[in-house]
């Protein structure tokens, strides 16, 4: 039996009906965990001896709505991870350091308006810049967080730069005003452009002097 397959059969021991939709790609397990049992899980995966998830390495806020669309327009192939209607989850990176295992937990939040998930401090207290980290992009709310505060951004900046629905220019900028004497905010004064830039090239141009020069 492969380490993997070890795993496999000590989630399905011991976390059975806690986890679902659990996959396998690329030598990695996911299982998606229900909001409500979060909290629960959690503490089984770090306390159970044959499980040991006692290190998260990681923890992000994602935003599926427009999954798999880009500068030409939706991808065929793309098939969002989030049923219809849900757009927010949270994804937990969790290592054991005596098995030597990885798991990735993903966590899709019920309410679009309010995206609210539990905290997890208690259970791994590294996870507090992350959470705040999440919630200043994302703009998801981790309950019974102690200090819940903007990370990275401004104190004064609005709204979360990683949700799909913010602008790439911002909604505001800052500049120092001499008559004021402070600095200001404003609207931003920047048209909306695309980073991704377009390459258009003449005909027979792999077969120019300048292309086989380098």
């Amino acid at each position: 039996m492969t380490r993997l397959e070890q795993l496999l059969a000590a989630l399905e021991t011991h976390c059975a009906g806690r986890l679902s939709d659990i996959r396998t790609a690329r030598g990695e397990i996911t299982a998606v965990v229900a909001p409500e049992q979060l909290r629960e899980t959690a503490l089984l995966l770090r306390d159970t001896p044959e499980l040991k998830f006692r290190q998260l390495i990681d923890l992000c806020g994602i935003d599926y709505s427009a999954y798999g669309e880009g500068a030409n327009g939706p991808s065929e192939t793309a098939t969002s991870p989030a049923p219809p209607g849900l757009r927010y989850g949270v994804i937990y990176h969790l290592l054991s350091i005596d098995h030597n295992w990885r798991l990735r937990l993903r966590l899709l939040v019920p309410d679009n308006d309010m995206p609210v998930v539990e905290s997890v401090i208690d259970v791994w207290p590294c996870a507090n810049w992350l959470e705040r980290e999440a919630f200043d992009l994302f703009g998801v709310i981790f309950s019974g967080h102690p200090d819940l505060r903007r990370l990275l951004t401004d104190y004064g900046f609005i709204g979360h730069p990683f949700r799909k629905d913010f602008p790439l220019s911002g909604n505001v900028e800052m500049r120092y005003d001499p008559d004021q004497k402070r600095v200001i905010y404003q609207p931003v004064t920047i048209e909306p452009r695309e980073i991704t830039p377009r390459i258009v090239r003449e005909e027979n141009y792999a077969e120019s002097e300048g292309f086989r020069k380098g």
